[in-house]
């Protein structure tokens, strides 16, 4: 009986050790190769910077109802038990709300419950939107050892459900936090509105499709406001800078708050994207015009769809002329 005593309380010592490990290891981030073993906390400045220029993106670019314009950034620091969004799989509805309206509502609540169910949410934080394609914007957010990711969205507007944005960085390096990182983005297509350019009226995409990268040649399609098939890739359409802030820094208002990107000009000057001119097809020839029993002319005409831009294809000739014999002499 003394044994069997003995044999229980071992075997209950090494069940509360198990129970305890499983336990910690439950709100260590699932699928990550490297365990944070940085300090706790850690505060960072985000800053969001557009680079939707004219010059960098001609075709169609919205100058008015409404202009190029960002939406306010609406992010997470969180566990890898959580997803924001991800490229190639379907959105969540409130991530459809904030791609195609703005509307963050939706979303929120999915971050809460998502806190509240499976502890993986560490917090929310957001900044202001930016009236131009181009500027900056910025607030802080703070990270937890076991909570290292983060997640954000940004809109564009105008745009059928089109948005920028981080899915999952982290920024834990095992026992220290990365003291900056810098990020370009590029467009992605929520996979809710089939509509190709940015003042596509809503047309919702039934049944809905995974969220996409646009490209310089996806969707191959001309009215594609991205299509530019001549480049090998889009300029970066926006940028994203990290700082770890200080411990004498916390509680600083982060810098370059809704302040124009200093650096914009020289953005311009460089991300020049050649946008050549397109013509519609000819229409049908009009009448034959002349005196009977001698030559005449008769005249097609097309007109320019989009035009050139940063020396690009100039338009060619929109008339075009031919001999005929006109008809109904008398």
């Amino acid at each position: 009986m003394e044994n069997l005593m003995v044999v229980y309380r071992s075997c209950k010592v090494i069940w509360t050790l198990l129970v305890t490990i499983l336990g910690y290891a439950s709100t260590l981030p699932v699928g990550d190769d490297s365990i944070c073993t940085a300090e706790e906390l850690a505060k960072y400045s985000i800053i969001f910077t557009g680079k939707w220029s004219q010059t960098a993106f001609p075709k169609q670019y919205p100058l008015y109802r409404p202009p190029a314009q960002w939406s306010s950034m609406l992010g997470v620091t969180h566990s890898s038990d959580y997803s924001m969004w991800k490229k190639n799989e379907y959105a969540s509805n409130g991530v459809r709300d904030f791609a195609e309206k703005g509307e963050a509502w939706v979303l929120m609540k999915e971050i809460e419950e998502a806190g509240e169910k499976i502890q993986s949410v560490h917090g929310i934080f957001s900044a202001p939107a930016i009236s131009s394609g181009t500027g900056q914007t910025s607030t802080e957010l703070e990270v937890h050892s076991r909570h290292p990711l983060v997640s954000f969205v940004v809109r564009i507007v105008p745009s059928p459900d089109w948005f920028v944005g981080i899915d999952s960085l982290n920024l834990c390096e095992g026992d220290h936090w990365m003291e900056e990182v810098s990020i370009d983005l590029f467009p992605y297509d929520a996979g809710t509105d089939s509509g190709f350019t940015f003042s596509s009226p809503n047309f919702a995409t039934i049944p809905q499709d995974t969220v996409t990268e646009i490209t310089c040649s996806s969707p191959s399609h001309p009215a594609n406001s991205f299509y530019y098939p001549k480049l090998k890739i889009l300029p970066p359409i926006a940028q994203v800078t990290m700082v770890k802030l200080k411990k004498n820094q916390l509680g600083l208002p982060a810098p370059y708050l809704n302040l124009p990107a200093k650096s914009n000009e020289v953005i311009d000057s460089v991300s020049e994207t050649p946008l050549d001119c397109e013509v519609s097809q000819w229409s049908s020839w009009g009448l034959c015009r002349g005196l009977c029993r001698k030559t005449g002319t008769k005249i097609r005409t097309r007109f320019v769809l989009l035009q050139p831009a940063n020396n690009g294809m100039p338009c060619p000739n929109l008339d075009e002329e031919t001999g005929c014999e006109p008809e109904n002499c008398v």
